[in-house]
């Protein structure tokens, strides 16, 4: 059987887009077929060959075995994780073998591999002849000489077409089984509810675990209620720490996961997913912190194996062809944008191997949602990255635990742990229509419609958050025997106005989760012409801004307001784990220093009118997306020439 044809890509409609939008709320044309459980053919032989061999082949019975009778499939990518090669007439690939490498497939367009019972891809063989050195979380087991033949069994995929959706989660990084029941409660609640007929895979891009890998097993139970294809990416959180060089870093990951580099079709998309975080990186990098002497630690790098892999790969792949790469640490940042470690040190290489080919780059980490389109650009970018103005659409998935699973519990008993840059906890969905795609940012706390919230900064709010911000400066978040000068109950009803708060400047503040320089938001106070914001960080080159000045009260609100560190108990069990060791206990007061969103890529400002009359006003705000589509929302606000005494006037019951 021949693998058919690519055909032409063509491009679609904002409308018809939207169009898929409205289809994947209903009852789908085509549903995927997960029934497809098995694994990939291991024949065993006498003496290990000198090449490694096999075939791809359809799996009509779908018994995962080439039986007589069954096809081999013409033109199939097959790689070592160096060299790739296309499938023969029958099917069959041959090559070069390595001591330790991944045997794998790139899964074409049309088709579908087995999956396991927990929904993770069977598509390749792990090749280590000697294993992983003494691991603590047991790395992979010695497999000898490579096998007579490694077969790759495929079925035909009729749900397998240009309009379809993937999902896409950032850090999940839980350090410890409590956390991983928050897993349950917000991603895995989520696939539990929803239709997932027309997703057709889950993208996860890195630190799906907070160091401890034998929580694997369980995440992968929670993830697999889904009941969709999941393609991983390892983060700096998923390695082997105790590995004594990169070669083994991910050797548990690839054990549970599969390959640490790999791609795959869907339609008219490549998918292609990189590993880019080297450990260690000491005496390896040219960086202060990979110094020998420096403690073991990691660095945001593609290692030269894997961009010959990306060459090759590519070679076989249509120059128009959108293609889709799924990184841990960013390509590039604003949330880190002057730190190398943070930001993928030799994007240049990366970018010369993609040419001019259309790209989205997907990326986790920094516990934050960024949508950089082309030609935006911050200070730092060029001297850490190699590149100045971002050379692709990029996306940084923001973490489905937030803000590390900080802070207090909201109404599902899960930590609110607002995002750095104020965006809530949550995933994106990526609605592709041949290569052409939409990208929407999913809350998993608000409707799918909520896309931004709204909040003021007065001078009143200024003061108060300054007095935080320098107790924080001067005591920092770990002193229990001082406290902080003031607390959410001097901002009292923080959507009233004064008359001196208009007089000294005040301004409404967006916050949109997903937006970038093609937003345009736009307000309007009680149905008067519109107001345009303006964007607090215009990307054009400039440093990042970080101040009260720029900050989003709605996010602080929350972040400077972490009851749950209060808790205290007979026990002793008191305050909660964040990180692995480290009990956040004994402070009532605001969250440590680095999680405020006192700077933003995704925040607009308007100035509010000085004349206000005083009492109820409505503000309206309309956000246009890049897309064209538009969100509407609105608050209530009072203007009062000073603020009332806002508890109980005890005055009328002497």
């Amino acid at each position: 059987m021949k693998l058919p044809e690519t055909s032409m890509l063509h491009s679609v409609a904002i409308a018809a887009i939207a169009l898929i939008i409205a289809v994947t709320a209903t009852t789908p044309v085509f549903a995927k077929d997960t029934r497809y459980i098995g694994t990939i053919e291991v024949i065993a032989g006498d003496t290990a060959p000198s090449r490694a061999t096999g075939t791809v082949f359809l799996d009509a019975n779908r018994n995962s075995k080439m039986d007589e009778g069954e096809a081999g499939i013409e033109g199939v990518s097959v790689s070592n994780g160096r060299e790739v090669t296309l499938t023969d007439a029958k099917g069959i690939y041959r090559l070069p073998i390595y001591d330790d490498m991944n045997l794998f497939i790139t899964k074409p367009a049309g088709y579908a591999t087995p999956v396991d019972e927990m929904m993770v891809p069977q598509f390749n063989y792990i090749h280590k002849i000697a294993g992983s050195p003494d691991l603590r979380f047991g790395g992979i087991e010695p497999t000898g000489p490579m096998p007579k033949s490694v077969n790759f069994p495929l079925i035909e995929d009729n749900s397998d077409r240009d309009d379809f959706e993937c999902l896409v989660f950032g850090d999940a990084q839980p350090h410890f089984n409590m956390q991983v029941s928050y897993v349950r409660e917000t991603a895995g609640k989520m696939l539990a509810a929803r239709d997932n007929d027309d997703t057709e895979c889950l993208l996860f891009t890195g630190d799906i675990m907070g160091d401890d890998l034998s929580l694997y097993p369980r995440f992968k139970k929670i993830i697999a209620i889904g009941d969709t294809p999941q393609y991983y990416v390892g983060g700096n959180h998923d390695l082997d720490f105790d590995a004594k060089n990169d070669a083994h870093s991910l050797d548990t990951f690839r054990r549970e996961w599969g390959p640490e580099y790999y791609s795959f079709d869907i339609g008219q998309v490549h998918f292609v997913t990189l590993d880019n975080v080297r450990y260690p990186c000491n005496g390896i990098d040219d960086h202060p912190f990979c110094d020998p002497a420096a403690k073991p630690t990691y660095n945001g790098v593609i290692h030269d194996r894997q961009l010959k892999w990306l060459s090759n790969d590519l070679s076989h792949v249509p120059a128009d062809r959108l293609i889709v790469i799924s990184a841990h640490i960013p390509f590039q940042t604003f949330t880190d944008n002057t730190a190398a470690k943070h930001q993928t040190d030799n994007l240049d290489a990366l970018v010369e191997i993609l040419g001019k080919r259309p790209v989205l780059g997907l990326s986790g980490h920094t516990h934050t949602t960024e949508n950089i389109l082309i030609g935006e650009h911050f200070e730092g970018w060029k001297e850490n990255t190699g590149v100045g103005p971002a050379p692709f659409h990029q996306i940084v998935a923001g973490a489905l635990s937030g803000s590390w699973w900080s802070g207090s519990l909201n109404d599902d008993g899960v930590p609110g742990a607002p995002q750095r840059l104020g965006a809530p906890r949550g995933f994106y969905s990526l609605t592709f229509s041949g290569k052409d795609y939409m990208d929407t940012y999913r809350s998993f706390t608000h409707s799918h419609l909520e896309q931004f919230h709204i909040s003021f900064n007065s001078p009143r709010y200024r003061k108060w958050a300054t007095r935080l911000s320098n107790f924080v400066d001067a005591y920092g978040n770990e002193r229990a025997d001082i406290l902080p000068p003031v607390s959410l109950n001097e901002m009292g009803d923080v959507n009233m106005l004064t008359r001196k708060d208009l007089e000294g400047d005040t301004w409404a503040v967006i916050n949109v989760w997903n937006g970038n320089r093609g937003s345009k938001v736009t307000l309007s106070i009680d149905g008067q012409e519109a107001i345009e914001a303006k964007r607090t960080q215009q990307g054009n080159g400039e440093a990042k801004i970080r101040s009260i000045d720029v900050s989003d009260p709605h996010a602080l609100f929350r972040q400077l307001n972490d009851t749950r560190r209060a808790m205290a108990s007979a026990t002793g069990n008191d305050g909660y784990e964040v990180f692995r060791g480290s009990i956040w206990a004994g402070k009532v007061g605001p969250m440590d220093r680095w999680l405020w969103t006192d700077s933003s890529s995704h925040l607009w400002t308007a100035d509010l009118p000085a004349d206000l009359s005083a009492g109820i006003h409505r503000l309206s705000v309309t956000v246009r997306d890049r897309h064209g589509r538009e969100f509407h929302d609105a608050i209530a606000f009072e203007v009062v020439e000073e603020i009332p005494d806002m508890g109980w006037q005890e005055k009328f019951w002497e």
